[in-house]
């Protein structure tokens, strides 16, 4: 039977071909359809809410445990024309609020406009901006709700002559403790806004329903959209529980995205522990869509020293064998700065695969980031007959040519449930420390694999907003791998989840009480990077209850209420 991340996976990409089909609708509209108003200020994007179909059908589904209800993907987008809509979102520190500013470019010159105080609170897109109203055959209103609008969300062109790639990075992350984000469309692509209770269904009988869409007032009048309110009619068909009900043929959305997800045998069984955010899922994956076309679009501002997509390395290809001559890193060469973030996703499990039974363990989600200016590239090679592979570090010029390379530990096959590929063996390292951090337990986990799962900061300099390898199946090989290439993106982390083997402490004999989860970037300092002083986070915990039913509260961090 199906698992349940795989169930809503399967949910979501049942929905997301609907919206692929709505997106063809919109493109195939009239030529000029989507023209630019002819009073368009320069540099200022006008937005419009569409409705790519007149009527869509959703599923409602009933998986055993988990709440029934249709996802309302109601084909909504919002279109972007006379020039791109750009927000950068930011954090000081935990301790300071998030500001969004919208970015206005217009020729060379480049303003800024700061968002109401408030208005945005993550980095996940912009609050209650659309409002839907559902109504049954008879007019009665049945449902009522709000959505938040990710412009990053599976975004399409609407007419021919629009730019052929997005320069925006795929999804707006939710990772709690993300420091930077950009969000954006393209003049003359629509975003999809139909997240609406993405992870909340609404629980609709199986009918005919009218759906009403708008853009919140204060959004309207904030970027001046017109008060068009698409109407959308709905038909609700019952799935039954069987597995692949509606979905089959349909590619988990998690595959195109930033996704911790094992390859090979998986690790998604049912007896698993997962945290608020499911498992290994740390950006809800972008809707997929027909005419979804990514990459590295030229867009003004482009270029060395910028923040808006440009990267040292554009190439990195793998040697074809290890490195010969003498190794040797030049002065002053690009180098990654790693650094990891608290430990969120924090709860007492009785164990995972490879754990003892009868134990309590201390699980939690833990990410080690890459703030650059360069990304971090490894490689693994493999003699013959030899279990280990030595790995290598990488170091490039601004142009991309390979310039260095020192030798930095060894990589090693993980055979467990949920691993099953190469780790990186002195890439990071987990202890729980006493309340005083005199005396530690240490983690099982101690190797890793390389993988841009979340994106942790795109605005600093040289993030890359589409990285290569946003899962494991691109990144860590198979057990006869003779060669690895693992590489950690400038701007983005690497998550490891609380169900995984090894991400856990033995608490069984361990007195109630203050502790903290200490994450280390770097423990050996094997690998080179710009800066060595900020590789190491805590997180307080507090212990509690008795042995088989322990518990565990998590403080807040300044503003951040993640435990």
């Amino acid at each position: 039977m199906t698992s349940q991340p795989d169930r809503r996976n399967l949910r979501r990409a049942a929905f997301a071909a609907g919206a692929a089909l709505a997106v063809v609708a919109v493109a195939g509209a009239a030529p000029g359809a989507g023209a630019a108003p002819q009073a368009a200020k320069p540099g200022v994007p006008q937005l419009k809410l569409i409705a790519a179909s007149k009527s869509v059908t959703l599923d409602r589904w009933n998986w055993e445990g988990e709440p029934p209800g249709v996802y309302l993907d109601l084909g909504t987008y919002v279109q972007v024309e006379n020039a791109p809509l750009e927000f950068k979102v930011t954090r000081k520190s935990y301790k300071t609020p998030v500001v969004a500013q919208q970015i206005l470019r217009d020729g060379t010159k480049v303003k800024t406009k700061t968002l109401p105080a408030g208005l945005v609170q993550d980095f996940s897109g912009l609050p209650g901006f659309l409002e839907v109203s559902v109504k049954d055959a008879a007019g009665k209103e049945v449902a009522a709700t709000k959505g938040n609008f990710c412009p990053n969300n599976a975004s399409g062109r609407v007419r021919p002559d629009a730019p052929a790639t997005s320069h925006y990075p795929q999804s707006c992350p939710t990772n709690p403790f993300t420091l930077g984000s950009v969000w954006g469309v393209e003049k003359g692509w629509a975003a999809n806004s139909s997240t609406v209770d993405y992870d909340k269904p609404v629980d609709l009988p199986a009918g005919e329903y009218t759906a009403q869409v708008t853009v919140a007032k204060k959004y309207r009048d904030l970027f001046g959209i017109p008060d068009e309110r698409p109407t959308i009619k709905v038909t609700v068909r019952e799935q039954s529980g069987e597995e692949g009900g509606g979905g089959a043929g349909l590619r988990s959305s998690s595959s195109a995205h930033g996704d911790h997800t094992a390859h090979a045998s998986g690790g998604h069984g049912a007896g698993h522990h997962y945290g608020p955010r499911g498992a290994d899922a740390p950006t809800p994956p972008a809707l997929s869509h027909a005419l979804e076309d990514r990459g590295l679009a030229g867009h003004l501002g482009d270029g060395a020293g910028h923040t808006d997509g440009s990267r040292i390395a554009p190439s990195l290809k793998a040697n074809a064998k290890a490195p010969t001559g003498r190794a040797s890193v030049p002065a002053n060469v690009p180098k990654p700065d790693l650094r990891s973030l608290p430990a969120w996703d924090i709860t007492v499990t009785d164990g995972e695969d490879g754990d003892v039974a009868g134990k309590d363990y201390l699980a939690f989600s833990a990410n080690v980031w890459n703030a650059g200016p360069a990304p971090l590239v490894v490689d693994g090679f493999r003699s013959p007959g030899e279990d280990l592979m030595d790995a290598y570090q990488y170091f490039y010029d601004a142009d991309g040519k390979q310039v260095g390379y020192t030798p930095t530990g060894t990589m090693e096959w993980d055979p467990r449930v949920g691993h099953e590929h190469w780790h990186f063996t002195d890439f990071a390292s987990y202890r729980l420390l006493s309340e005083d951090q005199s005396k530690e337990v240490r983690s099982g986990k101690e190797a890793f694999c390389l993988a841009n799962t979340d994106a942790v900061d795109y605005t600093v300099k040289n993030a890359n907003w589409h990285p290569f390898n946003t899962d494991l199946s691109t990144a860590c090989g198979e057990q006869n791998s003779i060669s690895v290439r693992e590489v950690l993106d400038v701007g983005s982390g690497d998550t490891y989840t609380q169900y995984r083997p090894g991400q856990s402490f033995d608490i069984t004999d361990l007195p109630n009480g203050t502790y903290h989860i200490q994450v280390i970037a770097n423990p050996a300092n094997r690998l080179q990077e710009t800066d060595l002083k900020n590789n190491v986070s805590l997180r307080e915990v507090v212990l509690g209850g008795t042995p088989g039913a322990r518990t565990v509260s998590v403080p807040p961090v300044d503003l951040i209420d993640a435990p």
